[in-house]
């Protein structure tokens, strides 16, 4: 068997090598028409075989354990993996640990070895599960869970991106399913359904399940069906704007709208005009329709002046004016912010950003007992944002050189309105990246030292990894106990799991002088042995410098013009 598999993983470096040579070629913008025809065959029959292994790669690394490969291992894996010879892939069986692992599970070994989306990761295994079958917790293999579509996951003439799309479908919907036989059923019928969409109208099979998924999911569904899907997500940015997708139950939904509905009245403090225009100036630095005295007010907003604007001082309230017979009929009102159009009265504004205002006033609220003591109750949490000031670009007059801990850029108006605000804390940073003036050595770290390296680092430091900086944890570079002092320059941040892979020698943080700490990961997961900074939670152009700036210090230290130290664990 071994002798198989190592010949098998030869012959699939081969194809590699072949797919690249032959791609090479046919990319020529000269190639014949019928070529490119077949070129386009030959490609889709690739892909589909591709898919079929992908999926049979998740199922293997899950059943063989691969997650668990000790260090040796891993670095003879990554050899084979570079010079596919037959002695390197022989040599590449590897064997796995009872002890701690470089990853927790097949998941992460798939995301963090391989490169994969964490998505694609998830769905490959989810598709394993259903086509190939699981792993109980004993590794004893399981049946999939759609045996019927396993079958013609497994036969050569049909598409399996269309079936693995389908297990992906229907898997979706094992939390609305019945208990019991009913549910057994159910899933059956589905199954059964989608089979024969899949074998008689493969073009449009996939409207077809996914209405099919749709009515199951239209019913009365349960609970903890519901309660698997509610949240809040960010979907990302678009048009300038952060947006978030909010999911909730109808109960919370309710508060939710009596929230909105207070706020959008006028005659509540909620609602209150002048308020929200306070509100808002507070986030974005624009005072909007204020008056700098008294003369520059229009008429209707004088003192003593009740009449609203617009309406005649002579004329009786209690009696609606006359239409005008050569007036323009009525039309919607023009969004805020139309260049070259005044914008319109805060009473005129959609009620979406009256709701926005709203629920960042009651996120900014100081959730507090009279007596100063913080509330005990869940969920009620004081917003306390950081934001890291570049100094040097301050002092040069860039345009933008304010930057939220969370990786988010200010523009200059809402940086003036922040500062102004209780609950944000300026650090001010040099240009590597180093917190300046901030707390003092002891045993722990202040709380002024912890915010200034939570803010500067504003995350965990292993490459890739997305734990926001409240889940981390404060890392002594300088160990205390072998005489080691806590200071900001000799402080790093990871989460509780890359924290004791540091500990266990898994990967290796880097401390350089008049720099921030950087990390050495495995040879089998980096075999050029770069220093790597973890660029997760940056603005794109704060990556980009952080990576030449990783590169130059490779560079030095390379040509030994750099000493660095590489933290024991």
């Amino acid at each position: 068997m071994s002798t198989a598999t190592t010949q098998a993983l030869a012959d699939l470096a081969t194809a590699a090598r072949l797919i690249a040579s032959a791609t090479a070629v046919l990319s020529d913008p000269g190639i014949a028409p019928g070529h490119a025809a077949c070129f386009g065959i030959l490609a889709e029959q690739l892909g589909a075989a591709q898919t079929r292994a992908q999926i049979h790669v998740a199922h293997a690394v899950r059943r063989s354990g691969a997650h668990k490969l000790d260090q040796p291992s891993l670095q003879a894996v990554a050899q084979a993996g570079a010079d596919p010879s037959l002695p390197n892939l022989a040599a590449a069986e590897g064997q796995t640990t009872a002890g701690r692992t470089a990853f927790r599970s097949a998941r992460f070994f798939l995301q963090d070895w391989l490169d994969i989306p964490r998505s694609a990761a998830h769905d490959r295994l989810i598709q394993a599960d259903c086509l190939i079958g699981g792993v109980d917790e004993a590794g004893q293999p399981l049946s999939p869970w759609l045996e019927e579509l396993a079958a013609d996951f497994a036969e050569p003439a049909i598409d399996p991106r269309l079936v693995a799309a389908t297990a992906l479908k229907l898997h979706s919907t094992r939390k609305d399913l019945p208990d019991g036989a009913a549910g057994a059923e159910q899933k059956q019928r589905l199954q059964s359904d989608a089979r024969q969409l899949i074998h008689s109208e493969p073009k449009s099979a996939r409207k077809h399940i996914a209405d099919m998924v749709a009515q199951v999911k239209a019913g009365k569904r349960p609970l903890k069906a519901l309660l698997d899907e509610v949240g809040l997500f960010r979907r990302g940015t678009r048009r300038g704007l952060i947006e978030y997708i909010l999911r909730v139950l109808p109960s919370q939904a309710a508060v939710i709208e009596a929230h909105f509905a207070r706020t959008g009245n006028r005659a509540t403090q909620a609602g209150d005009r002048q308020g929200l225009q306070e509100a808002e100036a507070e986030f974005t630095g624009d005072p909007g329709e204020g008056w700098d005295d008294e003369a520059t007010k229009p008429d209707w907003a004088r003192e003593g002046n009740t009449d609203p604007p617009g309406a005649d001082p002579g004329a009786d309230p209690d009696l609606e004016p006359a239409p005008d017979a050569d007036a323009e009929p009525d039309t919607e009102p023009e969004a805020a912010g139309t260049p070259g159009d005044r914008a319109p009265a805060w009473e005129d504004l959609r009620p979406e950003r009256r709701r926005l205002i709203g629920l960042m006033a009651l996120l900014l609220k100081d959730h507090r007992a009279n007596d100063g003591t913080s509330a005990s109750r869940a969920g009620l949490a004081t917003a306390q944002v950081s934001i890291i000031l570049d100094y040097e670009k301050m002092l040069s007059g860039a345009p933008r050189y304010a930057v939220s801990s969370s990786g988010l850029a200010f523009s200059p108006g809402e940086l003036r309105a922040a500062m102004c605000n209780a609950g944000i804390y300026p650090v001010i940073l040099n240009g590597q990246s180093l917190p300046l003036d901030l707390g003092r050595t002891q045993r722990l770290f202040t709380k002024a030292q912890g915010r200034a390296i939570r803010a500067a680092y504003r995350g965990c430091a292993y490459p890739g990894c997305a734990m926001p900086v409240e889940r981390c944890e404060l890392d002594h570079l300088d160990a205390w106990e072998n005489g080691g002092c806590t200071d900001i320059h000799s402080a790093s941040l990871c989460c509780p799991v890359h924290h004791v892979e540091r500990h266990c020698g898994l990967f290796h943080a880097v401390k350089i002088s008049g720099c921030r700490p950087m990390v050495l990961l495995s040879p089998d997961l980096d075999p050029e042995q770069q220093l790597r900074i973890n660029t997760y939670f940056m603005t794109p152009d704060e990556a980009l410098a952080a990576e030449e700036l990783a590169q130059r210090m490779t560079a030095q230290w390379r040509a030994g013009q750099l000493e660095i130290e590489i933290v024991d664990p």
